[in-house]
């Protein structure tokens, strides 16, 4: 059954910048060819390789796991980390779906076509273990349990917004679901999919969302927005670190990856 969409007023935020300098201690190095990292809430470094293999490390850069499946779906489009239990690996090419576990065993396939979805860009871990994903040929947010059955979707975004989003991310976090665009902003919904605002926050690379923070980059600054207190703060990306392949700040750690080496660094605001 279909939840009624109910509009709350937009908190279009403006973000007042504080400017900072940003001093880094490198910390480690894990050399390697890597296209993409990402880090869950315990520090466990997740590592995806040229070849299309899902390395594990803990914090201390030691190798956990190891998943390798390259033949079969190709390259990894999205790599979720949300939930340290489970790790979600989207195949956009594929539009299929693999929820690994905390040992990268994969425990469970969804081809997404099977359920007449066939162009979904932003898909995210749910708080419970489902799954949440843009329908973007229907244009509603869909949330599907661990064989695609859809549990619950939204009307259509192009009725509720004169410039419907056209998400890359979705977060959840803080039992609200986040929707990015980076091109409109983050929209916010509760569970029930009620709209609950949006931020003002544009162009941002690799979003990342804590309990407490908002954090990304561009090309030339790191950014960190406070949820609580909507203190918006911004640093230059120091020049020996600039033109990496990604970065994710962090609360406690800065990761820097590059084309031969993921580099970690203890920093100063």
């Amino acid at each position: 059954m279909i939840r009624r969409l109910f509009i709350l007023m937009v908190c279009c935020i403006s973000l007042n910048a504080v400017n900072g300098q940003l001093t880094t201690e490198k910390i480690k190095t894990i050399p390697g060819n890597y296209v993409a990292v990402a880090a869950d809430n315990l520090e466990n470094i997740y590592l995806l390789t040229a070849s299309n293999q899902l390395k594990k490390l803990n914090e201390k850069g030691d190798s956990v796991a190891v998943y390798n499946n390259v033949k079969k779906l190709g390259e990894a489009s999205l790599l979720d980390v949300s939930n340290p239990l489970r790790v979600l690996l989207y195949y956009r090419n594929f539009a299929t779906l693999v929820m690994l576990d905390r040992l990268l065993n994969a425990v469970n396939t969804i081809d997404l076509r099977a359920q007449h979805i066939f162009n979904a860009e932003a898909v995210g871990l749910s708080y419970d273990g489902k799954i949440w994903l843009y329908d973007n040929m229907e244009n509603v947010l869909k949330k599907i349990d661990d064989k695609g059955s859809v549990l619950f979707k939204t009307p259509d975004f192009r009725q509720l917004f004169n410039d419907a989003p056209a998400p890359q991310q979705i977060i959840d976090r803080n039992k609200l679901i986040y929707i990015y665009d980076s091109a409109r902003g983050i929209y916010i919904f509760d569970y029930y999919g009620t709209y609950k605002g949006k931020l003002a926050i544009t162009n941002w690379q690799d979003l990342r969302i804590t309990d407490k923070y908002i954090f990304g980059n561009d090309n030339n600054r790191f950014y960190r927005y406070t949820l609580n207190t909507l203190k918006f703060e911004e640093w230059p990306i120091p020049d020996a670190l600039k033109n990496a392949r990604q970065y994710i700040l962090g609360e406690q750690t800065l990761y820097v990856l590059n084309n031969d080496e993921l580099s970690l660094y203890s920093f100063r605001l």
